[in-house]
């Protein structure tokens, strides 16, 4: 006999709250196998893909590791350095910066000239703050990330990891399709389909275009001469994930930065300018029609709800599974409201008329 619609909301709560209880305790255990099933989704149409070229599974997964391999050694060689290096230096530069933002306005307004002025005080204390702060900042950075557990456990279990999941990846999505309750395998496949075809666009396609953006953006910015264009471009392109932030706060810093670094040739100003312009109509006219498409995202305002509430309850664990949670989240809430719009709750005895009646 099937269960009660009361059992089965107990079981799945249950399920949900053993969920939760493991992400909190075991976080910083789990870490390389969330990274490492998160690449394993993100890689799998590329081994799909390589499949449909004429290729086994396995030939198309160590094909994978090998190219990321390459782009890992070139990474950890040429940009992480250097990303690392411009980052301390920039939160050592801040304090000049201020300080030559406040002589600007000084001339402006001679009142700041005063000791006393609010104004002037604030600036000088951000800027020590910023100062004693930046190398602070950039460690727990990479702490949060790499130093959760021993960073070389991470970096050697974390591929492995995402090797053996991308190569059984169909066997394992075959398994829990064998596992899934009889009396409701039809919703649940419709469910989860909704749910990859959210992370799929959204997550997948996102990620292509903040790497893309990322990419183009610090490489132009640094083709100018621009300072710090690693930086920026690398900031930009991380938060261009969450809509129009990326480009907001990129082109704000970079245009700030340039008008310190080129006052008096506003050419280059312009260029850093129009360089963000440009990213933009790449991402609004090709990027995101053609990696994102029309699939149902999430919604900014969800998106920092739960990568806060997440990353705030479980730690960076908890930001790397927020997304996905609050894709299968908003996939059920869609499913939930169209359940009551079609029920007696909402429609009412009014709603179950024949049209007849209604006529008559």
């Amino acid at each position: 006999m099937a269960l009660s619609p009361r059992q089965q909301v107990i079981y799945w709560s249950l399920a949900a709250a053993v969920f939760l209880g493991l992400l909190w305790l075991l976080g910083n255990v789990i870490l390389p196998f969330v990274v490492g099933g998160a690449i394993a989704y993100f890689l799998d149409p590329v081994a799909d893909r390589l499949e449909e070229m004429g290729l086994s599974r396995a030939i198309s997964t160590a094909i994978i590791a090998l190219v990321a391999v390459v782009v890992f050694v070139i990474a950890a060689l040429l940009v992480i350095p250097t990303l690392i290096s411009q980052t301390i230096a920039l939160g050592e530069a801040i304090p000049e910066i201020l300080s030559q933002l406040q002589a600007f306005l000084s001339d402006r307004f001679p009142s700041m000239n005063d000791p006393d002025s609010t104004v002037r005080q604030s600036l000088a204390t951000l800027g020590e703050i910023i100062k004693s702060r930046s190398g602070e900042l950039v460690e727990k950075v990479f702490a949060s990330a790499l130093g959760v557990i021993n960073a070389v456990i991470f970096i050697v279990v974390c591929p492995v990891v995402a090797f053996y999941l991308l190569l059984d990846w169909d066997h394992m999505v075959e398994r829990i399709d064998s596992l899934l309750p009889r009396d409701h395998q039809a919703t649940i496949r419709e469910l989860a389909s909704q749910v990859d075809a959210v992370m799929a666009g959204f997550v997948r396609g996102q990620l292509t275009v903040c790497l893309i953006l990322g990419t183009f953006y610090s490489v132009a910015l640094m083709l100018v001469g621009l300072q710090f264009g690693l930086v920026v471009g690398a900031v930009a392109g991380l938060l261009t994930f969450i809509p129009y932030v990326g480009s907001l706060v990129g082109g704000a810093l970079s245009i700030g930065l340039a008008i310190f670094q080129f006052w008096g040739d506003p050419g280059w100003i312009v260029a850093v300018g129009l360089i963000f312009i440009m990213g933009q109509m790449i991402e609004g006219n090709y990027l995101t029609p053609k990696l994102v498409g029309g699939s149902v995202g999430l919604h900014p305002v969800w998106l920092l709800f739960a990568l806060s509430a997440f990353g705030t309850a479980f730690g960076f664990v908890g930001m790397l599974v927020a997304v996905p949670v609050s894709a299968m989240i908003g996939v059920l809430v869609r499913f939930g409201i169209g359940q009551y719009q079609g029920g007696l709750l909402y429609r009412g005895l009014v709603g179950t008329r024949p049209k007849d009646d209604d006529a008559a």
